[in-house]
């Protein structure tokens, strides 16, 4: 692999601005219909565009389906596409804004479980980090000086299932090369959530919602592509940190088309976490 730092950043940040677009229109879609169907159609065009990927490489998808352990990949695919679920439906219980800002602490949380799910040693250095994430996100919740809304509990939710995600991948990754992870990310996660489509699906009202629906499917895949040639030409730990653009751009959008708005209390947990954040990504390439 090369190490091309310039050109990862530069598809990293343009990665972050294709997933904060296809955050938003999961937002508009999700308040106009059900999230587990908007889901199901990304899902479904999604694990035809990775079965596509594995028909185009050598040995189709027979080579790149074979696996040792199956039963943690199928794990993986259906804790993701449930991750997504609930992370859609925080988009419309508290919009991107709020979501991004407490979503942020999944890096934070991945540290912290690494030990137990992974054995791998944290240092004193990351848990203060840790604390000072959860600090952050104490100081977006604010409990004690407002009624507790606890739909605000949706994005810790969301950032767990993420974090614990990221661990099992890491796992898989043992064994397993990148291009079977991502095969059963989409293959396991569309099969999952394909079951419980018959008892929510409901009929587009509009021609336009259809072709949100359609960029909704479009971004989604590029935004994997885009992710799989940024961490084809640059080290992770270089261009993970810049992934945070997401928060930026969601909050562009929040702000611009949703008419959301940036509380104090929100962008300054937020700062919180995001420095928290990156610098336990920068140290997660050293020992602790």
């Amino acid at each position: 692999m090369t190490n091309n730092a310039p050109l990862g950043i530069t598809l990293m940040i343009l990665t972050s601005l294709v997933f904060a677009l296809q955050d938003g229109i999961s937002r508009y879609l999700a308040a106009e219909y059900n999230v587990l169907m908007v889901v199901a159609i990304r899902y479904w065009f999604f694990a035809a565009f990775v079965v596509a990927v594995a028909v185009a490489r050598g040995g189709g998808v027979a080579r790149v389906a074979r696996t040792g352990q199956l039963k943690l990949q199928i794990v993986r695919g259906v804790l993701l596409v449930a991750e997504i679920c609930t992370t859609v439906l925080s988009f419309v219980l508290l919009g991107l804004i709020g979501t991004h800002a407490i979503f942020a602490i999944y890096p934070l949380l991945i540290a912290a479980l690494s030990g137990p799910v992974l054995g791998e040693s944290v240092g004193w250095r990351r848990w203060t980090a840790i604390a000072i994430g959860l600090a952050g996100v104490l100081v977006i919740l604010r409990p004690g000086f407002q009624v507790f809304a606890p739909e605000a509990v949706v994005p810790v939710v969301a950032a767990l299932m993420f974090a614990l995600y990221g661990l099992l991948t890491r796992r898989a990754a043992l064994t397993d090369r990148a291009e079977t992870s991502f095969f059963y990310t989409g293959v396991a996660g569309a099969a999952a959530i394909t079951l419980f489509v018959p008892f929510f699906w409901e009929p587009m009202r509009t021609a336009g919602d259809w072709g949100w629906m359609g960029t909704l499917c479009v971004t989604g895949a590029l935004g994997h592509y885009l992710l799989i040639k940024t961490y084809e030409v640059a080290e992770a730990t270089v261009v993970q940190p810049f992934a945070y653009f997401q928060l930026l751009f969601v909050t562009i959008l929040g702000l611009t088309v949703f008419g959301e708005t940036l509380e104090l209390p929100t962008a300054a947990g937020g700062l919180l976490i995001l420095s928290a954040g990156i610098y336990t990504i920068l140290r997660s390439g050293r020992r602790v």
